[in-house]
């Protein structure tokens, strides 16, 4: 190989590692002018290009040795081209907090880590804001089409609309409702709204009638509802 050749490849070499970058004199890690996930890596003024993990981007201010954030909390400015997304499951990118894939569904969101993720649900009342990867008061989150299912358990139930008054009257601040097909089970509505699904220790059944778990035989309907597991019908019966 002649000498020209020699200098021809070590400059195409290169070129393909730096691609035109020029490194501070300070070694370190310095942000790419149109890539925001992309930094460069200079040592002794030799730059290697590297990328951040699919769904974060660089920033330069950072002062740990890795810079690489959540978009939400870096400014790209003119950086505006990102790699090519690795998509898995409901994750767009493989990290970061990303909106449901249902845009009706606007209180839960995914937080994905290397692909694998956790579906969250907000706070009552809240949803999710992709730009600030928090959840927020809906006028503020501006999202459009949201259907309210922060107030709608799986099998759908929800607290109804009528307040619950005891015997004296008295407005009841957590009312209790027995499930309509299961014995064993019943909601609890927080503050009236929010509802969530208990259910009574094994051998005991919903008595809607003084709102407590109660011996089978004391709740009509429910009398036989243990009756094929011995186990829970050998313990003591309990007096209403």
């Amino acid at each position: 190989m002649t000498w020209y050749a020699l200098v021809l490849v070590a400059f195409v070499v290169a070129g393909a590692n730096g691609q035109g970058f020029k490194c501070p004199a300070k070694d370190g890690q310095y942000d790419d002018p149109r890539q925001c996930d992309k930094y460069w890596e200079c040592v002794d003024g030799e730059a290697t290009p590297k990328l951040c993990p699919d769904g974060l981007v660089f920033d330069p201010l950072i002062r740990k040795r890795n810079k690489c954030d959540q978009p939400f909390n870096v400014d790209c400015g003119d950086r505006t081209e990102l790699q090519a997304p690795q998509p898995k499951g409901p994750c767009p990118r493989r990290n970061g907090f990303f909106a449901h894939e249902d845009p009706s569904v606007c209180n839960k969101f995914y937080n994905c880590i290397e692909g694998d993720y956790t579906e969250i649900t907000c706070t009552n009342g809240l949803h999710f804001d992709e730009y600030s990867g928090t959840c927020v008061w809906p006028d503020s989150a501006g999202r459009q089409g949201c259907k309210d299912n922060s107030n709608v358990l799986k099998d759908g139930f929800s607290c109804p609309t009528e307040a619950q008054k005891d015997a004296n009257g008295n407005l009841v601040v957590h009312p209790k409702y027995a499930h309509p097909t299961d014995c064993q089970r019943f909601y609890v509505c927080l503050n009236g709204v929010e509802p969530r699904d208990l259910g009574c220790q094994v051998g005991e059944v919903y008595n809607e009638e003084n709102q407590r778990c109660d011996a089978p035989e004391n709740v009509p309907g429910c009398e036989d509802w243990y009756k094929d597991d011995p186990a829970a019908s050998s313990k003591p019966v309990k007096k209403q």
